[in-house]
């Protein structure tokens, strides 16, 4: 028997008990139908009759409808999550996910928006695109100013150790005494080299040798790069007599301004023809440091840098535009700036500047240069021939129209064109001639 409250039915869980028979709804707004008795007998006590209230449904129906459609929305916001998570890319919680590729005949997405990079992510560099490049020389590679003394201090130092080592021998006896009289000293008796002897006539040596050994005689113009043992150690620019350690390793580098003219190298222009151009350079030696140790010889680089950057320079314009106007290899000024540019650029990392490097002479080689010979003079005799032609036209146009505008001659078309052909051919003819 279930619990009831308050007139409701009450299930085991607590909630209403479902019944399937409806409970009876009583309308407080309905009037009873009077009752009448019949007539002739005494009145007796009648059974009243309650009119039954109309079917509905009940309050446990009700709260069963209003539980179902809770879980009902409660499960359709589920659902609608779910959908939200899986358009945004997530899984459900509890499945594995797995992809399948799957090539459709046609496009989802007209235009597919980009998925973003996630921020932590960092940029992706992108490859250069492979070229040529500048070669660049060591950083730890420059010149600097390398150890070294005057000379005359080292003479002085070579001058004392010797005289130190000379007073031990006299005092040892060693020294002829013919030469001691001859520096007015008292001539000593050889008693032979004791323990004491050694030791400072090796000192005095050493200092001597070490003095004495450094010596060197500095152009001008020139400068010494250092090294020990392989190890660059510094440049030595100063001149006349001076001092450098005997452990140091001396190479002799020419920095005066020079200049190299090249022999008859082979080229080639934008069109393809060959050509042979003398190229002129002025250089100088600024880093001796690099030009001595970055590279091996560094007078055969610049020639083969010279070569290289005038291939590349020539390749970009025509040796002659014979019926256009336009640049061409005839421009010494302009190709001499850009071999300059290019081949300053290039001989950088090994110590040299470049001040200048001209073309002297371009030349067609001699397999082509009769044929372009031909062309070239047909060229400016086809040029001659069109200024000539031009004065002629416009001579004959300012005659005719002087004769006509001041009424000299009255001329209809046919006579006009016959004036013009003659002029045209007595001035054509006296400007040939």
């Amino acid at each position: 028997m279930p619990h009831t409250r308050t007139g409701v039915p009450y299930g085991w869980y607590g909630g209403p008990a479902r019944s399937d028979v409806p409970a009876a709804r009583v309308d407080p707004e309905a009037e009873p139908e009077p009752v009448h008795a019949p007539a002739g007998d005494d009145p007796e006590p009648a059974a009243v009759e309650i009119p039954h209230p109309q079917e509905g449904p009940g309050v446990a129906e009700l709260v069963a409808r209003a539980v179902a459609r809770g879980i009902r929305e409660r499960e359709d916001a589920e659902d609608d999550g779910q959908r939200s998570r899986l358009r945004a890319g997530g899984p459900r919680r509890g499945s594995g996910v797995t992809e399948v590729p799957v090539r459709l005949p046609f496009r989802a997405h007209p235009n597919p928006p980009a998925a973003p990079a996630p921020a932590s992510a960092a940029p992706r560099r992108t490859p250069a695109a492979p070229g040529r490049r500048v070669p660049r020389g060591d950083d730890r590679l420059r010149e600097h100013r390398g150890p070294v003394l005057p000379g005359w201090a080292a003479v002085l130092v070579g001058a004392l150790a010797l005289t130190g080592c000379a007073a031990v021998l006299w005092r040892a006896g060693v020294v002829p005494a013919v030469v001691v009289a001859a520096f007015g000293a008292t001539p000593r008796a050889y008693h032979g080299l004791r323990a004491t002897h050694w030791p400072p006539l090796a000192f005095l040596g050493v200092v001597a040798l070490v003095a004495l050994g450094g010596l060197g005689r500095a152009r001008a113009g020139h400068a010494w790069v250092l090294t020990l043992f392989g190890r660059y150690r510094g440049t030595v620019r100063r001149t006349g007599l001076t001092w450098v350690s005997p452990l140091l390793l001396r190479r002799r580098v020419d920095v005066r301004l020079r200049h190299w003219r090249s022999d008859p190298m082979p080229a080639v222009d934008s069109g393809g023809l060959a050509l042979q151009v003398v190229v002129q350079v002025v250089w100088q030696v600024k880093d001796t440091a690099r030009a001595t140790l970055a590279v091996e010889d560094h007078t055969e680089y610049l020639a083969e840098q010279v070569e290289s950057a005038m291939a590349r320079v020539l390749s970009q314009l025509p040796a002659d535009a014979f019926h256009e106007d336009a640049p061409t290899l005839r421009d010494a000024e302009a190709v001499g700036d850009a071999l300059t540019r290019m081949l300053a650029a290039e001989t950088e990392a090994v110590g040299i500047e470049v001040y200048s490097a001209q073309p002297i002479r371009i030349e067609y080689a001699p397999e082509v240069a009769e044929a372009m010979r031909r062309r070239r003079v047909a060229a400016i005799d086809a040029k001659h021939r069109d200024t000539v032609l031009t004065s002629v036209v416009d001579a004959v146009d300012d005659t005719v129209h002087r004769l006509t505008s001041r009424g000299l001659v009255e001329l209809d078309d046919y006579e006009r064109k016959a004036l013009v052909k003659d002029l045209t051919v007595a001035f054509y003819t006296g400007r040939a001639e």
